[in-house]
């Protein structure tokens, strides 16, 4: 693989946003269960394009050392191993919902790391088959990019960036704020902060809400990152396709080979195996997976040119949410109404639409219902 520059140099998350001319989502990427997300009705109004083409995430490009029956085998595993999950698991631990010796094990393991960025043992069955369960399969992608849709429906706001709050007093009357900017008041507050931020301690409240910062604990965020490739010969790389590295393996990337037709290789990884990678170790192991299906001069064409990197990010400290075993009820507990001018939100609030933007969409419209009653 080639490699012009190290990306120790150059990580961050959202450092690399365009690439040409073309968005590069380091972040979310899909309009998942796109048939009821309540974004796209305003993606609409907008006037923002969708493009709604079907995901080839069941398919294997040209079969590539995952055969057809392979594929059929490994996804009827799936099935099975859902099923297993509804009927419920000991210690709803969803590792024991795994069959011991089972060849598909590997990549039920690196299924819940794109899902939930950690290892299934410390997942609840309850959370994930709740999301499976709830999610449906039109998921559909954004080619101005995710980041542009967000500036969009945000226009006209005050938004100020490089404000951190480190106290919250909600003690009588405006909600008082200690930001690095300076003190700012508001009659009420809605508090949406990744949970691994919430649950540090980092932001003091007072008065004290330490059932939500024990919620929060109990939802960490997981790890799943990007890392954006491209080729010296990009008419080489097929179009809108899909490739696992290795199907077996449970730290194995997921590969959309120029989505949109966009001239890049999208990997993407999750699990608990992420902690200590860097960017440069998933370019090299990116190349191996890559070089093994496609061949070793296929490889040796390819460039990183961005990867994320949210573990690090101190204002994020993950991806998304996952709930330990046990404590799916953690979401509710989480979003429950206060006694007082304040509300939480985020995507760790929801039951069902955790780890995506219409779940956290939706929970902060739930929180301004609290606070204000009903919405337009």
């Amino acid at each position: 693989m080639r490699n012009p520059g190290s990306l120790r140099q150059r990580r961050g998350a959202g450092v690399y946003r365009r690439l040409e001319g073309h968005a590069l989502d380091l972040g979310a990427t899909w309009l998942h269960s796109a048939d009821r997300n309540p974004l796209v009705p305003l993606i609409e109004q907008l006037g923002v394009t969708i493009d709604r083409t079907p995901t080839p995430w069941r398919n294997q490009f040209e079969d590539l050392g995952y055969s057809k029956e392979e594929q059929a085998q490994s996804w009827a595993a799936v099935d099975a191993f859902a099923q297993r999950l509804r009927k419920g698991v000991p210690e709803d631990k969803a590792s024991n919902a795994l069959e011991p010796g089972n060849p598909w094990n590997g990549m039920l393991e690196a299924l819940n790391g794109y899902l939930n960025g950690t290892s299934l043992a410390n997942t609840s069955a309850e959370d994930f088959i709740a999301y499976w369960d709830g999610s449906d399969s039109s998921n559909w992608r954004l080619p101005g990019g995710y980041g542009a849709l967000v500036a969009a429906l945000a226009a006209g706001l005050d938004v100020r960036t490089g404000c951190a709050v480190r106290r919250v007093d909600w003690t009588g009357g405006p909600v008082r704020l200690a930001s690095d900017a300076g003190l700012l008041e508001a009659d009420r507050a809605i508090v949406a902060v990744p949970t691994n931020v919430l649950a540090s301690g980092d932001i003091q409240f007072s008065p004290a809400v330490d059932d939500r910062l024990h919620a929060a604990s109990q939802l960490p965020l997981g790890r799943v990152e990007k890392l954006f490739l491209v080729s010296s010969e990009p008419e080489s790389v097929p179009a809108n396709a899909h490739l696992i590295g290795n199907p077996r393996s449970s730290d194995t990337g997921s590969y959309m080979l120029r989505p949109l037709s966009l001239p890049v290789i999208e990997g993407f990884f999750g699990g608990d195996w992420l902690n200590g990678v860097a960017g440069d170790d998933l370019a090299a192991k990116a190349g191996e997976e890559l070089g093994s299906l496609l061949g070793s001069d296929f490889a040796r064409k390819l460039s990183p040119v961005a990867h994320s990197d949210w573990k690090n990010h101190a204002f994020i400290r993950g991806s998304y949410s996952y709930a330990r075993p046990g404590q799916h009820g953690a979401r509710a507990a989480l979003r429950a109404p206060m006694e007082g001018p304040i509300a939480f939100a985020g995507e760790a609030c929801s039951d069902v639409d955790y780890a995506t933007v219409h779940g956290a969409w939706q929970s902060g419209r739930e929180a301004v219902t609290q606070l204000f009653g009903d919405v337009a």
